[in-house]
């Protein structure tokens, strides 16, 4: 190929890529897949694109091997059916994705193309260690995404910035269950808890209760700092007491508001090094949400 070749408009990719990886395909022998789901009466797997990779990919080599993990059995065809179109109005808003592809055994006689050998391989990883807990309703994930479309976390710092397979709020929940929560504490952390994960998600699984039981698990088994615990005492004996909390919050606010100034900014507050270290903090207005809140209520009934 050309050093100096033209690989600037989504045409040239896509025309390379093709000329490229499918070759590859058609040497190939063994094709892997992963699967949607796995279909128990019929002994099927079900993969669902928009590209049709997966479909080369299963049908050019001769021996095709599906990876996945045992979640994605589904008892019928007609379980699978109602489900598929659930994952594919909840991801991308289509009654049904661009390829459905349903592969069942190794190619027949009559068969056009297909492998000749065709075996399954079922992941555990962990999961059974999730029944019985209160994270077995994780199991129901379909993996379609929608909670990852609506969350604000997700959407500021992207999907790498989990450092797992899988991200966004199903990822917060699912990975601490696979690899430990002493490895992944900090994802269940990465939620405002806006609920807006569990209101879309179409399996009704409550991710924001489970992302605060990994918070618990953390808190118990002393894995967050020593300042964050501290601090989180300090929080702890002013919310038992209302009214030293709203004087001592009263008091933060107006103080925060002088420091930050004309600019309404600050460059440095102790115990806050974690985000002054790169911006500055939003100085408060000078009083709180409910201070401000009351001054609304009585401003509306006066008018």
């Amino acid at each position: 190929l050309a050093v100096d070749r033209d690989l600037t408009a989504p045409e040239s990719l896509l025309s390379e890529a093709r000329e490229v990886l499918r070759k590859r395909y058609f040497q190939a022998d063994v094709g892997i897949t992963g699967a949607n789901f796995l279909i128990a009466e019929t002994g099927t797997s079900v993969i669902v694109t928009n590209e049709g990779n997966g479909d080369l990919t299963q049908t050019l080599g001769k021996v095709h091997v599906v990876v996945a993990s045992i979640e994605k059995i589904v008892p019928t065809l007609e379980d699978c059916s109602q489900i598929l179109r659930l994952l594919a109005r909840s991801a991308t808003g289509q009654d049904m994705s661009v390829y459905t592809t349903f592969s069942t055994g190794p190619r027949r006689s009559d068969d056009p193309d297909g492998p000749d050998e065709y075996h399954v391989v079922l992941l555990d990883n962990g999961r059974t260690s999730m029944l019985g807990t209160e994270f077995q309703e994780m199991l129901r994930c379909i993996r379609c995404g929608a909670c990852m479309n609506h969350c604000p976390v997700y959407h500021a710092v992207g999907g790498h910035a989990y450092g797992s397979v899988y991200p966004g709020p199903m990822g917060a929940v699912l990975t601490p269950s696979l690899f430990g929560v002493d490895q992944s504490a900090h994802l269940p952390n990465a939620s405002t808890f806006c609920g807006r994960c569990e209101s879309v998600c179409p399996m009704r699984i409550p991710l924001p209760k489970m992302m605060r039981h990994w918070r618990e698990r953390e808190f118990e088994r002393h894995l967050t700092p020593a300042t964050a615990r501290y601090g989180l005492s300090v929080w702890a004996f002013f919310a038992k007491r209302p009214k030293l909390y709203r004087m001592a919050t009263s008091l933060a606010a107006s103080m925060l508001s002088l420091v930050g100034g004309a600019n309404k900014r600050i460059a440095a507050l102790p115990l806050a090094g974690g985000w002054t270290k790169y911006r500055d903090l939003p100085a408060p207005e000078g009083q709180t949400f409910t201070q401000a809140w009351a001054a609304r209520q009585t401003k509306r009934q006066g008018a």
